[in-house]
């Protein structure tokens, strides 16, 4: 079993755990000074160390940061009777393993002692995560599947010309970093790449988005703008989420590719545009079609080489791969060490259905670093995560529709991020402006009603 150093002031404490940690197998050793419990933990090297923070000759942090310096693999599980907010926000950060209030209950202080020898082991049982020393690319596609390999051969190719190109697939299946990829190789990657997501803009305002306007061609325009056509230059104009666009600017927009100018609203000469266009929708365009929905003729004028983006469900033998890729990011982006999964955590990640794909795959990984405490992540914290993340149906009612899905998705991370909204659009992989459309859109506020 485990070699526990039990450093309190408190006689009857010490003597509590003493009995209690023995009778489950484990050798104690026990100081009621932080002197006397860093003698202790020198000579015998303990998988556990249990302090109190009220010590008569310092501070249990100042112990604790002292072990922490020794780079050990002790577990510090910090006991105290003083309930204070600040403490226990500086103990977990110092790399306390848990702290612990007084009096201490049973089954809580056991769960603690079971949790850091689990960690400890499977710490020793799995092998390190290579790390990275510099900044990761973030446009590169992660597979092997059969599925990715096609979509592989087809951005080669097109890289070699300025077809307009649909890419359909789910939400968070990444649509977005295959069009910044095929800019990325293509012989005009130094031209610029934008982005104009469809379902953020305000349909009366689309117009003026996407062509500009002149000065005074509208109430409020008191100056010209620069629409996002003339913006991508030579580059690539990528159209996120066509299916949101209104009938009528359907119309303008088919307009425009057919020939290859615009006109700013306000204007009155027309423009050339020498850009390439990518779209982007998660919808069933050809269904739409049948509805009458969208326009047909646009359809087959956006669809000139068409990427259907598969699912990651039906693509399973590329979610090792993208774990590995995901936590050199986060651990890079954060500045963290979490370098090992916990034996079974992959199994358990291709046993889970991704609603979101791709794109919550990387948000369960964030969650669960940030929630690590140590370098390895453990099965029952990925457990937890994906009891509230559970596969939604595909065969569901009006609550698992796709803009549902959308809501709680961005909910979840949001919350998770402490509504930070630069870093969830980040990791959601869409600007700023879009988040706070569909910020908007869904009615979202902070779960715990900040």
């Amino acid at each position: 079993m485990a070699k526990i150093v039990v450093i309190d002031d408190e006689g009857s404490i010490r003597e509590t755990l003493d009995m209690f940690l023995s009778e489950k197998g484990h050798t104690v050793f026990k100081a009621a000074t932080a002197e006397k419990g860093w003698q202790l933990y020198r000579q015998h090297n303990p998988e556990i160390a249990v302090i109190d923070i009220r010590l008569p000759d310092c501070n249990g942090l100042d112990l604790l940061g002292r072990i922490q310096s020794e780079a050990s693999f002790t577990k510090v599980i910090m006991i105290t009777a003083f309930q204070d907010m600040d403490t226990t926000i500086l103990a977990m950060k110092m790399g306390a393993f848990d702290y612990i209030h007084k009096p201490l209950d049973a089954d809580v202080f056991e769960e603690a002692i079971n949790r850091a020898l689990s960690m400890l082991q499977a710490d020793r049982e799995t092998a390190t995560i290579e790390k990275i020393s510099q900044a990761p690319n973030l446009q590169v596609i992660i597979g092997r599947s059969d599925q990715m390999r096609k979509i592989f051969k087809v951005i080669g190719i097109l890289c070699q010309n300025r077809a307009t190109v649909l890419i359909q697939g789910e939400t968070g299946t990444g649509k977005e970093l295959i069009a910044r990829v095929i800019h990325k190789n293509s012989f005009f990657a130094q031209e610029p790449f934008v982005t104009l997501d469809c379902s953020a803009v305000v349909g009366s305002l689309m117009e003026s988005e996407l062509f500009g306007h002149e000065k005074g061609a509208f109430t409020g325009a008191t100056q010209r703008k620069v629409g996002k056509i003339e913006l991508a230059g030579s580059g690539t104009l990528f159209l996120d989420e066509i299916g949101e666009l209104s009938l009528n600017l359907q119309s303008k927009l088919l307009g425009f590719i057919q020939r290859r100018e615009y006109t700013p609203v306000g204007g009155q000469l027309p423009q050339p545009a020498h850009c390439r266009i990518i779209a982007a929708t998660n919808r069933d365009l050809f269904a739409m079609v049948g509805r009458d929905a969208f326009r047909r003729d646009l359809f087959y004028r956006l669809r000139v080489v068409a990427i259907q983006v598969p699912p990651l469900e039906s693509r399973q033998e590329d979610i090792a791969d993208l774990v590995h890729h995901f936590l050199r990011k986060i651990n890079y982006e954060l500045g963290t060490s979490v370098n090992k999964l916990q034996t079974g955590i992959m199994d358990r990640l291709m046993r889970h259905r991704w609603a979101g794909n791709v794109r919550e795959l990387e948000n369960v990984l964030v969650e669960a670093l940030v929630r690590a405490r140590g370098g390895i992540i453990l099965r029952d914290e990925i457990e937890a995560i994906l009891s509230t993340n559970r596969a939604i149906p595909k065969s569901g009612l009006a609550s698992y529709s796709l803009s549902n899905m959308e809501k709680q998705h961005i909910q979840h991370t949001l919350d998770l991020l402490g509504w930070n909204r630069t870093e969830t659009a980040r990791y959601l992989e869409i600007s700023l402006p879009t988040l706070r459309a569909k910020i908007n859109k869904y009615g979202l506020m902070p779960s715990n009603g900040r």
